[in-house]
């Protein structure tokens, strides 16, 4: 195959890995978020 076309391939495809990881890390760091607010809740909840 082609250099060129070769690396505009590897290129697409680690900007694609990048975006996945990027939205993988924002979802954990959402339910991290969650978990932290229902403890918060609950520990309220439980000294009240």
């Amino acid at each position: 195959m082609n250099p060129e076309i070769e690396f505009e391939l590897m290129k697409t495809h680690m900007s694609e890995l990048h975006r996945a990881a990027a939205d993988h890390r924002r979802v954990r760091e959402a339910e991290r978020a969650n978990k932290s607010e229902r403890r918060s809740v609950f520990g309220k909840r439980r000294s009240s």
